[in-house]
């Protein structure tokens, strides 16, 4: 295990800057996500970690030495790919232990590294087939089961769920955290699917055209986000966000919306720009609340989520009880103050 540090690290492809000065330290057997949409950088990130990507500044150290000129071989480390990378004419016993082949291990240890990660991972009644008999869910683990049996001080993971199915990708997401905990492993994991993140990650690193725009323990960035990126990125309904201006004590969205009450803590000049922010979740029907005029009622059993609009703005509320309301229909909703939140009408910070 190893601690990580990437520091001021930049990437350009010729004039074109992907990589704008990213800061991360990871602690020694900590399991950290890189999350962000498509061509934030993350992967590319990862790689440089790897050094499968050269790095045109800063510097990248593992276990406190600086790899920037090390080899990939030479980095100790081991990377799970999202397509698998698996021989397709090797078994997965040959597979598992094909890294330690070129490294001239004696046989004996061949097995006995190959036997160990195969029971952690289910793997050792299907030592004697070839990728193209197992499953996805089984490949992944293959996969996995290669990097296992090199005693890696630092895994790195690329997108490994991304071809699976939704109900395996719950499956993978509970096995490669369980061995985690049982490997203590230090881990960079990379996904632009924010319920990994949040589910995973004893850290998350959010990444948004090349930058790093938050960093934090998964509830953190949840109920503070430090800005508009990462509140409306992070969470499942989205936050809703509405623009609107400052004024009287409140917020009032555009288009005409009836107030809102400022979220605790909130400081904004009057008639200033700003955004309100609410989680659909923190939303209650309450009869002397903000009325919305209902869009749509999506039962989904647990709960109704309902959509309506106040003013020009989309509101999304999540409610654990039975709602009856109807499309056109009024409803009235009340925020939780003290889980509101205000940003910067110009810059997206947040304010209270």
């Amino acid at each position: 295990m190893a601690t990580v540090e990437i520091r001021d690290v930049r990437k350009n492809f010729g004039s074109t800057a992907i990589l704008h000065g990213v800061n991360v330290g990871i602690e020694d057997g900590e399991f950290v996500v890189l999350v962000g949409p498509s061509g934030c950088g993350k992967s590319t990130l990862l790689r440089m970690i790897a050094g499968l990507e050269n790095i045109s500044g800063g510097e990248v150290s593992i276990g406190g030495r600086v790899v920037n000129d090390v080899a990939p071989k030479d980095r100790d480390i081991a990377m799970v790919f999202q397509n698998y990378a698996l021989y397709p004419h090797m078994t997965v016993r040959d597979n598992m232990a094909f890294s330690m082949k070129l490294a001239k291990a004696p046989a004996e240890v061949m097995d006995r590294e190959v036997m160990r990660a195969a029971r952690i991972l289910g793997l050792d009644k299907l030592l004697d087939r070839y990728p193209r008999q197992l499953s996805g869910g089984q490949r992944q683990r293959v996969a996995m089961g290669r990097a296992i049996v090199r005693h890696p001080q630092v895994f790195l993971f690329d997108e490994p769920l991304s071809n699976l199915d939704a109900k395996l990708r719950v499956q993978m997401r509970a096995e490669i955290k369980d061995l985690h905990q049982r490997l203590k492993t230090t881990t960079i994991y990379v996904t632009h699917d924010q319920i990994e993140a949040m589910t995973m990650a004893d850290k998350i690193v959010v990444m948004h055209g090349g930058n790093v725009e938050q960093i934090g323990a998964p509830l953190e960035l949840y109920d503070r986000p430090a800005n508009l990126f990462v509140a409306g990125f992070i969470g499942s309904p989205a936050m809703n966000l509405m623009p609107g201006t400052v004024r009287g004590g409140a917020f009032h969205p555009d288009g005409g919306g009836a107030p809102w009450p400022l979220p605790t803590g909130a400081s904004a000049p009057e008639g200033s720009r700003a955004t309100y922010g609410v989680r659909p979740e923190h939303l209650r029907l309450d009869g002397a609340g903000v009325p919305i005029t209902v869009t749509l009622v999506e039962p989904t059993g647990s709960e109704t989520q309902v959509t309506g609009r106040s003013g020009e703005a989309a509101v999304v509320g999540a409610f654990r009880e039975r709602v009856s309301a109807r499309v056109g229909e009024t409803i009235h909703v009340m925020p939780d103050p003290a889980l509101a939140h205000l940003f910067h009408g110009e810059t997206g910070q947040r304010l209270n």
